[in-house]
C-alpha cells in the first residue's frame, strides 16, 4: 500500500492508515515530496507505534530516495518502507 503524504497531511490520520493496513498484512509504503512531508511523516510514525504497540508489534522503517514524474518535471521525494 503507496500513502502519499504532504506538508499538510494529518500525522494522527497518517498513523491510523499505517496501523490499518499493518493490521490488514499489506506491505506500507509511505512517500513523502519536501521538509513538511517527512516531518509528517516521522511524527506519524511515532504515533503509529503507540497504535500498534499495544499488540506486541514495534515499527521500524527504511528511507530510500525516489523520482517522481511530475507534471512541470522531475521532483526527489522519499520513501518509507515500514516493517513490522
Amino acid at each position: 500500500m503507496l500513502l502519499k503524504v504532504s506538508g499538510k497531511s494529518d500525522a494522527p490520520k497518517l498513523a491510523s492508515a499505517i496501523s490499518h493496513a499493518i493490521y490488514e498484512g499489506k506491505e506500507v509504503f509511505i512517500r513523502a515530496i519536501g521538509a513538511g512531508a517527512v516531518n509528517q511523516t516521522c511524527k506519524a510514525m511515532a504515533i503509529a507505534q503507540g497504535y500498534v504497540g499495544p499488540r506486541g508489534l514495534s515499527l521500524t522503517f527504511r528511507p530510500a530516495f525516489t523520482i517522481i514524474q511530475m507534471d512541470d518535471g522531475e521532483v526527489t521525494g522519499l520513501v518509507f518502507q515500514v516493517f513490522y
